[in-house]
């Protein structure tokens, strides 16, 4: 029982967050169907059960429009906050740590510790490919997401077109309609936005005992500091 309290506590944050994802998908789930069924009636068509629905390019068109956004948020944040820096911001760097720091700073190759990753420990492609890891994940899940989104709003939109005996598109033809990018703005505007506010109300308002925080007694101008 200890091990396992440990544990919990130990991966409290993923825990935490990854059952309100599940509680929010289900949500987004059984309001997704409640609301296209209302369509379906109104078109004079059956209504669709929750299996069809999950299985439909109109969910998940609508889950992927959403993660591709996310995932390009923190793509986008983790790279920018290697060169550019927001005074007072315990989001940033100090101000004088711009760039990608020397090895010593970041404990590679020679200068790694013994508790330092394998792949920090050497030089060569695998030093290479560790030090910029996370964005390359981060950049692929954006890709694949953005993809997926892409295919099933394709999908979906033809579904539509057809049932107002319109002629469907291309994969390509789709690209370019309003329909796919209006999607696309709707969220990235958003994400950059919450980025942006998160930068700067940082500067200004605390939450005590939180790393996304500085401490409650920090100057404003302080940069970089963690409570």
């Amino acid at each position: 029982m200890s091990a396992l309290r440990s544990a919990l506590r130990h991966n409290g944050l993923t825990l935490f967050f990854g059952v309100l994802f599940v509680v929010t998908l289900v949500g987004q789930a059984l309001t997704g169907l409640a609301y296209f069924n209302e369509e379906q009636r109104g078109a004079g068509l059956e209504p669709v059960t929750l299996g069809q629905y999950l299985t439909s390019s109109v969910f998940a068109v609508d889950v992927t429009e959403n993660w591709q956004s996310e995932y390009l948020q923190f793509l986008l944040f983790i790279l920018a906050t290697v060169w550019l820096v927001q005074k007072g911001s315990p989001e940033s760097k100090k101000l004088e740590d711009v760039g990608r720091e020397s090895d010593e700073e970041q404990h590679v190759a020679e200068h790694a510790t013994e508790s330092s990753p394998a792949w920090a420990r050497v030089r060569g492609w695998r030093l290479s490919v560790f030090s910029h890891s996370l964005s390359l994940v981060m950049g692929g899940l954006f890709l694949l997401s953005w993809l997926a989104q892409s295919i099933t709003g394709t999908t979906a939109y033809n579904e539509s077109q057809l049932r107002d005996r319109q002629d469907p598109v291309t994969w390509a033809e789709y690209l370019a309609l309003p329909e796919f990018w209006n999607r696309t703005f709707q969220n990235w505007q958003s994400e950059f936005l919450a980025v942006a506010s998160m930068v700067v109300l940082a500067i200004y308002l605390r939450e005590r005992g939180s790393p996304e925080s500085k401490p409650v007694g920090t100057s404003h101008d302080a940069t970089g500091v963690e409570g």
